[in-house]
């Protein structure tokens, strides 16, 4: 499931409470001054707000307890909603904090934990979204789990939720244990061979094309997801019939992308998602990996498809990154809100006609209207966003100019705007997250390798050393930094994708000392990630029922053990581990390839005979 920022209202999956009559000792909030923006932002509340760390699980049992925890991040509009709501207020407060041990958590720095909880809320609600909040007993068994409520509702929740808790005791407690077994019960292994790669083949793309809007472009009929690893994995399919399917969705999707909403046509960048199936409304955040896999789809395009127009829209994805998300120290921070410094949605984005004309004057706010379509009823809360209108050759034969005239005036306009726009403070979150800067790596070397241009190869090479600088220690790699100080171990992504992007950095230069170090951080992602029974997300999982699995799909990034499989089969030592791996995987793949999508470009650059070798065991 794409991840999503949680409006909808939630239900409760109820039956289950308990209290103890213990003693209980008053705790403060932890997050004031903390290095994480997100934790940070909510220092002031009133909440007391503990940290993750493993002693939550010891404090919830020794006060007799529930686990109240809310996950969010700094650029999700719901969750500045809900902070400015129900956690700056002391009534809501005081019921969090009698009847719960609050925890507030970065999902970016606790992605395995937050994966977990998404699953779990997904599973038993049907969606999920953030912010998260999930209630658990004191042994870490779920409870309940909701998204975004507003104030009232969510004080009736807290309330109920502390009542039943006191009355109700150990019988619900257990129904909770016995329902987590349940939900987390392992499906038989399946004793199918695995289909060959024709029918694999087959089988996802019949299934991506059923997915996909042939109207609007993309997959699925509401809001719209980049679903950037379904689209790599379509671009790696050959073209068996040019001009096909296959190549109208592909094509209207990235033209889509390029021309609506998804993208700032003025500065640079591209929005999470839009929350229309037209591409026409974003969510404002900016993610530092939806520039890194977006710039890495359109250069994989414009090699498929010799268009220009795609190559030249990855040249400015990531020309924007190199320009506006470096941090002070040479890696690149996690996100710009949505919301701006006023804690307007979009503000930071979004035009008026009394603004244009103030910047502009008439003439060119005219102009401006037309070239970036901010005509009509503005639609977004009484503001235009920029989109594709009239390119500088129909402006100039409507105006009767040289179009010369009219790129010169539309360059000077656009200097203007920008200029205005850099007025509106937005916030940022300025952590610097190891696998995020991977991916960016790795997008970057291939920008050079495809678009022949050295500057960004040598961007991935610096890239490349700073966070070997920054973010690697003798037992492996920090997950970020922050406040310039380290912050979190690092989970399976970052592993993977940090190997992923010295791989395609190592394919166009030869650094031998990046070599070695690409072999350790394989090394240790094996023995720290994966066991007998599959993968695990985390070193040391951190709830009960946070097993392993032979698979883990696709979401907004892709499945981080497909990554680390394809690198390690470079590998003679590790060649026959991954080659046991992917075939463990492939059952599951093979059930749902559309969800699977990373996995299957690996087969798509392989033979089935590939797969057999090694230590002869398929």
């Amino acid at each position: 499931m794409p991840e999503r920022c949680g409006r909808r209202l939630a239900g409760l999956w109820l039956g289950v409470m308990l209290l103890f009559a213990s003693p209980v000792w008053a705790l403060q909030n932890q997050l004031k001054d903390n290095p994480s923006p997100y934790l940070a932002m909510h220092g002031d509340d009133p909440v007391a707000w503990q940290q993750w760390g493993p002693g939550i699980l010891a404090l919830a049992k020794k006060q007799g307890k529930m686990i109240f925890i809310s996950s969010g991040y700094f650029s999700c509009h719901w969750c500045h909603v809900m902070q400015r709501e129900s956690y700056s207020n002391p009534r809501i407060a005081a019921l969090l904090n009698k009847y719960f041990i609050p925890v507030k958590v970065d999902r970016e720095l606790n992605p395995a934990l937050d994966a977990y909880l998404v699953d779990y809320v997904e599973r038993t609600r049907g969606s999920a979204g953030w912010p998260l909040n999930v209630f658990l007993t004191p042994e870490g068994y779920p409870l309940a789990g909701i998204t975004y409520l507003p104030p009232n509702l969510f004080e009736n929740v807290l309330r109920r939720l502390g009542e039943d808790w006191s009355r109700q005791g150990d019988t619900l407690r257990d129904l909770a244990r016995r329902a987590l077994l349940e939900l987390t019960a392992e499906s038989p292994e399946s004793t199918q061979k695995p289909p060959p790669l024709t029918e694999l083949r087959g089988r996802f793309l019949r299934q991506a094309l059923a997915l996909g809007d042939s109207l609007a472009g993309g997959f699925g009929e509401q809001g719209k997801f980049p679903m950037t690893p379904q689209l790599q994995a379509l671009l790696s399919l050959p073209s068996d019939h040019p001009g096909g399917d296959l190549d109208h969705l592909l094509t209207l999707t990235l033209d889509q992308m390029a021309r609506q909403g998804l993208r700032d046509h003025l500065g640079g960048g591209f929005f999470r998602y839009t929350v229309d199936p037209a591409w026409r409304t974003p969510h404002f955040e900016k993610m530092l990996y939806t520039q890194a896999l977006l710039a890495r789809v359109y250069l994989l395009a414009g090699r498929r498809y010799h268009r220009q127009d795609y190559l030249d829209l990855a040249r400015e994805t990531l020309d924007f990154v190199l320009r506006e998300m470096r941090g002070a120290h040479g890696l690149f921070v996690a996100s710009f809100s949505a919301v701006d410094a006023k804690g307007r949605e979009g503000g930071h984005y979004l035009w008026t006609g009394e603004q244009l004309e103030r910047v502009l004057g008439k003439q060119d706010a005219e102009l401006a209207r037309r070239h970036w379509g901010m005509r009509g009823e503005p639609g977004h809360e009484g503001g235009y966003l920029p989109r594709r209108g009239e390119d500088a050759a129909a402006l100039a034969k409507a105006l009767g100019r040289p179009r010369a005239e009219i790129e010169q005036r539309l360059r000077g306009i656009r200097e203007r705007l920008l200029k205005a726009r850099a007025q509106r403070p937005l916030p940022t979150d300025t952590k610097e997250l190891a696998g995020w800067n991977g991916l960016l790596l790795g997008t970057l070397a291939l920008a050079g390798e495809v678009l022949h241009e050295p500057d960004y190869t040598r961007a991935a090479r610096r890239l490349a050393t700073q966070i070997r600088a920054r973010l690697w220690h003798e037992h492996g790699l920090w997950r970020a930094r922050a406040a310039d100080r380290p912050i979190g171990e690092a989970d399976l992504s970052d592993y993977a994708y940090l190997a992923d992007g010295l791989g395609l950095l190592l394919s166009s230069v030869q650094v031998p000392e990046l070599k070695a170090w690409r072999g350790q951080l394989l090394e240790a992602a094996w023995k720290k990630f994966h066991g007998v029974r599959g993968w695990r997300l985390s070193e040391t999982p951190p709830l009960p029922g946070m097993g392993m699995a032979r698979a883990i799909q696709d979401g907004a990034l892709p499945a981080a053990p497909a990554l680390l499989i394809q690198a390690s089969l470079e590998l003679p030592e590790l060649a026959p581990r991954a080659r046991k791996a992917l075939q463990a995987a492939l059952p599951t793949v093979a059930s749902e390839p559309f969800w699977y999508a990373s996995y299957l470009v690996i087969r798509f650059q392989t033979h089935d005979h590939d797969l057999q070798g090694g230590d002869g065991k398929p």
